[in-house]
């Protein structure tokens, strides 16, 4: 059950005289993801995406991986381990959870947020061809269905051993009630490139997507803040041992070892850098964040990274966002 933070609702921005008050209410799902199962997590965030609705918000974002399953058993369980018989299983059994952009899932997800007049932000284990995963984005909108799919662009570390580097074709922002929504994945956020494309593209909300830990997003969700003069979010998941399914072919080795680190650390902070909510740990909730655009113009008479500040004369900045593919198939086909 998620724990609707009524408390820690920030009120709505007032607009400056004789402009109307532009502001978009997102719910942050610290949620715990139906591991390899995402036919469960589908019905899931349906329900958050109801409840969310319920509560005004626009726009509901989800944890990286939440359909899937975050791969937590690379470092666990000796991942590197070359032609091993264990991780071969273990990755078969990840690469048949998980989903296809036009299939029932995220179908299911969509007809959500068409009922509800809601966007979703979701992370999700995209399966490409018959063998390779990707860290994606999904953006579904209440009126296009899936509108955009954005693939991490790096996986961090052990995370290369089972998804592949994406490229720059979700590197966009979406206007959503007056203002534009941007999205990147865990150490995406890291990337000075990456912000900069969705500062450019006039991100006035960004979008943290971590798979969840406390301590992954208490630095930079304050940083992309101040840096972008942006409304920043990050929206971890809850992960314990016990979601692990008997059936995963390496459940066992992970179920002996040390309780998993992933704790949530959702948080919110304000184009200035302050919380609004400080990252939080431990159980599942829904956070509300009331983003006005007015928070977003007043920080940026100081600074704003990609307008007044950007100093095109001296630097630049090339952003390819085209779907990158194996192959390109060229003259007539059977």
């Amino acid at each position: 059950m998620l724990v609707v933070d009524e408390d820690r609702e920030r009120a709505r921005g007032v607009g400056i005289e004789g402009e109307h008050p532009l502001g978009l209410r997102v719910a942050v799902a610290q949620a715990r993801s139906a591991w390899l199962d995402p036919a469960a997590g589908a019905v899931a965030a349906a329900e958050t995406i109801a409840r969310a609705a319920e509560r005004g918000a626009a726009v509901v974002a989800f944890p990286e991986a939440y359909l899937g399953g975050y791969p937590l058993w690379m470092g666990r369980t000796g991942g590197a381990d070359f032609d091993d018989d264990g991780q071969k299983d273990a990755y078969a059994a990840y690469l048949a959870a998980a989903v296809l952009p036009d299939g029932p899932e995220l179908a299911h997800v969509a007809e959500a947020c068409a009922q509800h007049g809601t966007w979703a932000f979701m992370g999700v284990v995209e399966r490409a061809g018959p063998g390779t995963a990707y860290c994606s984005i999904a953006v579904l909108s209440p009126s296009g269905g899936l509108v955009g799919m954005h693939r991490k662009l790096m996986p961090t570390y052990d995370e290369r051993l089972v998804w592949a580097p994406g490229d720059g074709a979700g590197l966009r922002t979406y206007e959503i009630g007056g203002l534009r929504v941007g999205a990147l994945l865990c150490w995406e956020n890291w990337m000075p490139q990456a912000r900069y494309a969705l500062y450019a593209d006039g991100a006035d909300v960004h979008l943290g997507l971590w798979p969840g830990a406390v301590s992954l997003t208490g630095d930079i969700t304050r940083f992309i803040a101040q840096e972008g003069r942006v409304w920043s979010i990050a929206v971890g998941g809850v992960i314990r041992l016990e979601d692990i399914p008997d059936a995963f072919p390496l459940a066992a080795r992970l179920r002996g070892g040390e309780e998993l680190p992933f704790d949530g650390g959702s948080a919110v902070a304000d184009p200035q850098g302050e919380w609004v909510c400080a990252p939080c740990a431990g159980e599942e909730r829904l956070l509300l964040a009331d983003c006005d655009l007015r928070s977003v113009r007043r920080a940026r008479l100081t600074f704003d990274p990609a307008g007044h500040y950007s100093r095109p004369d001296v630097f630049g900045c090339s952003v390819d966002r085209s779907r990158r593919a194996p192959v390109q198939w060229a003259g007539a086909t059977s």
